[in-house]
């Protein structure tokens, strides 16, 4: 038998919170959640294989100390509208998020919470519109990587290489450099859902035993659609020539004051993940390791984020 996990956060019913859509680029609008309005503007930003879904253990909570949470899908994702030119890359995915929560939603600046594609995103963000993000938390993904710091990663043992392939990283490959073949093996529903849920289950990202059958059939359902599938990998496909609207800003440190987690069960992003984030948060809390997690730590250990996130943002409720 598994040893018992640390109990999480209630999971909210599939409809337990009202889509909202707004229009964030000419033709394109993204689906998101929008709970506890007044208080104080929490973006939460999701990244791949995941959508909006995967911080619904963490909407309550954070709405339930003083927060606004706001929870989008990314442009091609969930509920938010495909590209109709194809056109997907993280710069626009910031410029998305930008003016969804500055334009559409009135709030000149907003607390950050991502990881995985989610929080390279977060970085673009806070280096490209200076004075909108007041603080962010990041976690499991990659971290800028800062040129003129190349003395600084030689003398740590760290390469320039932003994220090195670790034994489960062939889809980062696959989805990169031959989708339209990957696609076409992914021929079915069943088959997609399948390679969705082996990020959950197999590829060795999550902590064992951190999602059930039914997570498993929540998280994935989202990505049946072939369509949707293929625009979620997009970002992959970045290293291999996909043409980008603009080049995102993580070649500098990000000066925002950023809170650092770290699932070390995640064997995708590398224990090297803390050390990295030295150098490219210079006014940072942590890094902090957080026990029996993995990837997904808004949802593996959403007892944790919550937590944190309550008390590190928590002098900014008063604005």
């Amino acid at each position: 038998m598994p040893a018992p996990r640390p109990p999480q956060p209630e999971t909210p019913a599939r409809d337990a919170f009202e889509i909202h859509r707004s229009e964030v680029a000419p033709g394109l609008e993204l689906g998101y959640l929008r709970e506890g309005v007044g208080g104080y503007p929490l973006l939460l930003v999701h990244g791949y294989p995941e959508t909006k879904r995967i911080w619904w253990r963490n909407v309550r909570p954070l709405v339930a100390a003083g927060y606004e949470v706001i929870v989008p899908d990314l442009r091609g994702y969930g509920d938010s509208d495909l590209s109709a030119t194809d056109d997907y890359d993280l710069t626009l995915y910031s410029h998305d998020l930008h003016t969804l929560v500055h334009e559409v939603l009135g709030h000149g600046s907003c607390g950050l919470v991502g990881g995985d594609v989610g929080g390279v995103v977060l970085c673009d963000l806070a280096n490209r519109f200076p004075g909108f993000v007041d603080r962010m938390v990041f976690f499991n993904t990659v971290a800028p990587v800062i040129p003129e710091a190349a003395d600084w990663y030689a003398q740590h043992g760290l390469s320039m290489a932003a994220l090195e392939d670790g034994p489960t990283g062939d889809y980062r490959i696959r989805q990169g450099r031959d989708p339209e073949e990957l696609l076409a093996e992914l021929d079915t529903p069943a088959r997609r859902r399948q390679w969705v849920r082996d990020f959950y289950e197999h590829r060795l990202l999550a902590s064992p035993y951190s999602f059930d059958e039914a997570d498993y059939d929540f998280m994935v359902e989202p990505f049946e659609d072939a369509r949707r599938l293929a625009a979620a990998w997009a970002p992959y496909q970045l290293a291999y020539d996909r043409p980008m609207s603009e080049a995102p800003l993580l070649a500098q440190p990000v000066r925002v004051e950023t809170l650092i987690l770290y699932g070390p069960d995640d064997q995708v992003v590398p224990a090297d993940f803390p050390k990295r984030c030295e150098i490219a948060f210079p006014n940072r809390v942590g890094p902090l390791v957080i026990p029996e997690c993995g990837h997904f730590l808004q949802w593996e250990r959403a007892d944790v984020l919550n937590g944190v996130c309550r008390h590190f943002f928590s002098d900014l409720r008063s604005r």
